[in-house]
């Protein structure tokens, strides 16, 4: 076993922090637990991942508290893995341009131990980033894989305004809501990470193989699993937990009541995160679930700068939202009481508009002037009146009135 692990960690590009033998160890381990393997990550507190290995293959006596059913189940895997395999990964995802990241390595991101015994025992990692740097400012965005035209538009919109504004994109590469934002954040030239549920050299789903490579070179693609290990049901939900821990926020675009992206979601709260949703028609199943997050206390957002203005530092504020702005909304606050005061039809003498606006009468003559010149009103004799077109005003609407 010895001499196995030296043999990996021989062939193995060169890391800090970590030792190469550790090293080679965790990425043997990817091939014998699960991901999310709570009971793994209690024996890796009480032992390393050198000794781990070597008592699965009967080196070395497991720690107390060990399930005998656990123990033949791990072991049944580790001796069926062949032992030159670490090293052909390491070889393999390095040929890919990759690596091999470890807890106490620089690049590993450290709110992923919020995760605790379910954090991974290392990731694969494929693109030239450093993906601690980039989840330092990262927001996930996923939801419904058979998701609408209306969702597909939100996904991608949102995730371009995010990497406009120097944030990282983190998803699922699924088809629906994950392509649409992946592929938003790339239109932008922005940053972008894929988390899989299998290797980072095993495309799915098959019709995203272009955008997976795309995200490979521009972005990161992230894996638990390693090099050509394949997803089932139970990784992809291993997979979100990963997803909901690296960001500092989860945005759920269009999601039924049992999406697995709600799973996200909610993994996100647990951890602290900020949980979000952008609500869709009452009538569209495809937004039930968005709205049973947002009913659950999930904040509602509708772009990007609401977004960043819950997850980002002090300061980053989403700009308040209003209609279009009138001529007749920069009159200063007498003015605006003079206008009002002018009839909807007919006219009225200066004194009388200066008794309704509550001003003075010289003050009040000296506003008429300026709304005259401003086309809001006419003068026709001595009465004002609303000018036929007021400035300022949507169609033959009384300006007054």
């Amino acid at each position: 076993m010895r001499a196995f692990l030296q043999r990996a960690s021989a062939r193995e590009p060169a890391m800090s922090e970590v030792g190469q033998e550790e090293r080679a160890a965790r990425a043997a381990l990817t091939r014998i637990a699960e991901p999310g393997d709570e009971a793994v990550g209690r024996w890796l507190r009480q032992t390393t991942p050198v000794h781990l290995v070597q008592s699965l293959l009967g080196e070395w006596d497991l720690p107390s508290g060990v399930t005998k059913e656990k123990y033949k189940g791990l072991r049944l895997r580790a001796t069926r893995t062949d032992p030159d395999r670490a090293a052909a990964d390491l070889v393999t995802v390095a040929a890919l341009g990759g690596r091999f990241i470890c807890p106490g390595d620089d690049e590993w991101p450290q709110q992923l131990n919020d995760l605790g015994d379910g954090k991974p025992i290392g990731l694969w990692v494929r693109g030239s980033a450093n993906l601690r740097m980039w989840a330092l400012r990262s927001v996930a965005v996923v939801g419904a894989r058979a998701c609408t035209e209306y969702g597909a538009h939100l996904a991608a919109t949102l995730s371009s305004g995010l990497a406009d504004r120097g944030w990282t994109v983190v998803s699922g590469a699924a088809y629906g809501v994950d392509g649409a934002a992946h592929r938003g954040a790339l239109a932008a030239k922005g940053a972008s990470v894929a988390v899989l549920a299998s290797g980072v050299d095993y495309a799915y789903p098959r019709g995203h193989t272009e955008l997976i490579h795309r995200l490979a070179e521009q972005g990161l693609v992230v894996a638990e699993l390693p090099p050509g290990d394949h997803p089932t049901r139970s990784r992809f939900i291993m997979r979100n937990r990963v997803i909901a821990a690296l960001t500092r926020g989860t945005v759920v675009v269009e999601a039924e009541l049992r999406s697995g992206s709600l799973v996200t979601a909610r993994r996100a709260t647990e951890l602290g995160r900020f949980t979000m949703g952008m609500p869709g028609p009452v009538t569209s199943g495809l937004s039930a679930g968005v709205h049973q997050l947002l009913r659950g206390g999930a904040v509602v957002v509708t772009e990007a700068a609401e977004v960043i203005e819950l997850v980002g530092s002090i300061g980053d504020l989403a700009p308040a939202q209003r209609g279009p702005t009138l001529t007749r909304d920069l009159l200063d606050p007498v003015a605006s009481r003079v206008l009002e005061a002018v009839p909807a039809r007919g006219g009225a003498d200066s004194r009388r508009l200066a008794r309704d606006s509550g001003t003075a009468e010289e003050v009040a003559q000296g506003k008429l002037f300026e709304l005259q010149s401003l086309g809001f009103v006419q003068r026709c004799g001595a009465v004002w009146e609303l000018a036929r077109c007021p400035a300022g005003v949507a169609g033959p609407r009384s300006g007054g009135a």
